[in-house]
C-alpha cells in the first residue's frame, strides 16, 4: 500500500509540473504581459493578474498601436522614413543598433519616454541635464535622431514628437538585421520640458545591481520579472566599458579579489581584455555578448547560464528561481524575441506625456521649444 501511495503521489506531481511547464511556450506580440511568457507555439504563461493586450489595435497607456499620424501628416509615411534613415545608419555601422537601443532605455527610465534624455545643456540653466549624468556619458547615436528629426520637420512640421522618433529608432536599429519590423511601436508621445542628471542617477539601473535593487527599479515603473529578464536580453548586443566592470574583475570585495560567481575562464579573458600594462584600464572596451556583439540573438542567455555574464546585474538573475528559469527559457531564439518585443513595448510606454495639455512637439530635439 506504501508503494502504490507513493506512485501516485508521484503520477500528481508530475501532472501539476507538465500541467504548468506546457504553458511555457511563446508568440510575438505587441502587448504588456507582466509574469506571463510569450512562447513559440503561442500559449502563454501567467503569473500575475496584471492585463496584457495582445491585440494588434490595442492602445496602451494613451498611445495609439496603429496610424497615430494618419490625420496629422497624411501624406507622409512617418514610420517608413525613420526606417530608412536608421537602416541606412545602421547598414553602414552596424554597432548604432545598440547604441539606440540604449537611448530608449535610458530616456524611457527617467521621467518616462519623454526624450528628456536628448536635450543639451543650456548655458542659462545651472543644472545638469540627463546627458551630462555619469550613466549618460558614454551614449552616442543621438546625431542619428538629428538627421530623422531634421528630415521630419521638412515633411510634416511641428507634428512627430523626438519621444516617438526615439522609440521608432530602437525598433528599427534592432530589426534591420532581420530586414522585418519585430515589433509595433504605439505613437503620440509627447516631448518632456525637464531634464535633471540628478534623477537620471538615482532612476537608472546599474550594471553592479542585485537583484533585489533591479526587481525595486522595474517595479516601481510598472515592469515586472519576465520584462526584467527579457530586457536584460539587449546586452546580446554592445560593448561595455572597463570601468563598469573593474570591481566586479579586480576587488570585489576590497581585497584584489574577482566576483566568484564569473566562470574563472571568462574573468580571465575580461581581465586580460581591461588591462593596459599590467594595470586595470577602466577606458578598454569589451563586448558584452561574446563574439555576438552586432547580432540579436539568444546568445546572451546561453552565455549567461554559463555564469559568463558581464555585468553583476547580468548575474543577478540567476540568483532568483523565477528569473533563473526565465533566463533558461530564452535560451529559446523565438521564445526570447517574442518577449522581448512585448517588453519594448512596456518599456516604450512607461509614464508617458500624451495630450495637447502635456509636453510639446519639439521643433529641434536638443532644445526644449
Amino acid at each position: 500500500m506504501t508503494s502504490i501511495a507513493s506512485t501516485f503521489v508521484l503520477f500528481v506531481t508530475l501532472l501539476q509540473y507538465f500541467l504548468v511547464i506546457g504553458t511555457l511556450n511563446f508568440s510575438v506580440c505587441n502587448g504588456d504581459h507582466g509574469n506571463k511568457i510569450s512562447t513559440n507555439n503561442g500559449d502563454e504563461h501567467h503569473g500575475s493578474s496584471k492585463h496584457h493586450g495582445d491585440n494588434r489595435d490595442d492602445d496602451i497607456h494613451g498611445l495609439k498601436m496603429k496610424n497615430f499620424y494618419r490625420k496629422s501628416c497624411p501624406n507622409v509615411d512617418v514610420e517608413k522614413i525613420v526606417e530608412s534613415i536608421t537602416w541606412k545608419n545602421v547598414g553602414a555601422n552596424p554597432s548604432l543598433g545598440a547604441k539606440l537601443l540604449r537611448i530608449h532605455y535610458h530616456d524611457c527610465f527617467v521621467r518616462g519616454c519623454d526624450a528628456s534624455l536628448l536635450l543639451d545643456p543650456t548655458t542659462n540653466e545651472a543644472t545638469q541635464v540627463e546627458k551630462e549624468a555619469r550613466p549618460n556619458l558614454s551614449l552616442t547615436g543621438y546625431e542619428v535622431i538629428d538627421e530623422i528629426k531634421t528630415r521630419l520637420e521638412k515633411e510634416c512640421p511641428e507634428t512627430v514628437s523626438c519621444a516617438d522618433i526615439v522609440a521608432l529608432a530602437a525598433r528599427d536599429g534592432v530589426s534591420f538585421q532581420f530586414q522585418k519590423q519585430m515589433w509595433n511601436v504605439p505613437l503620440g508621445r509627447r516631448d518632456g520640458r525637464v531634464s535633471l542628471a540628478s534623477e537620471a542617477l538615482t532612476d537608472l539601473p546599474s550594471a553592479s545591481s542585485n537583484i533585489t535593487t533591479l526587481l525595486r527599479l522595474f517595479s516601481r515603473k510598472g515592469l515586472d520579472k519576465v520584462d526584467l529578464v527579457a530586457l536584460s536580453g539587449a546586452h546580446t548586443i554592445g560593448i561595455a566599458h572597463c570601468g563598469v566592470i573593474s570591481r566586479r574583475l579586480f576587488n570585489f570585495t576590497g581585497k584584489g579579489d574577482t566576483d566568484p560567481s564569473i566562470e574563472p575562464a571568462y574573468a580571465e579573458i575580461l581581465k586580460s581584455k581591461c588591462t593596459t600594462n599590467n594595470k586595470p584600464s577602466s577606458g578598454n572596451i569589451v563586448e558584452m555578448d561574446p563574439n555576438s556583439s552586432i547580432t540579436f540573438d539568444n546568445h546572451y542567455y546561453i552565455n549567461l547560464n554559463e555564469n559568463k555574464g558581464a555585468f553583476q546585474s547580468d548575474a543577478a538573475l540567476l540568483t532568483d528561481s523565477f528569473s533563473a528559469t526565465l533566463a533558461k527559457e530564452f535560451e529559446n531564439g523565438k521564445t526570447f524575441l517574442a518577449n522581448f518585443a512585448k517588453s519594448m513595448v512596456n518599456m516604450g510606454a512607461m509614464e508617458v506625456l500624451t495630450g495637447k495639455d502635456q509636453g510639446e512637439i519639439r521643433k529641434q530635439c536638443r532644445f526644449v521649444n
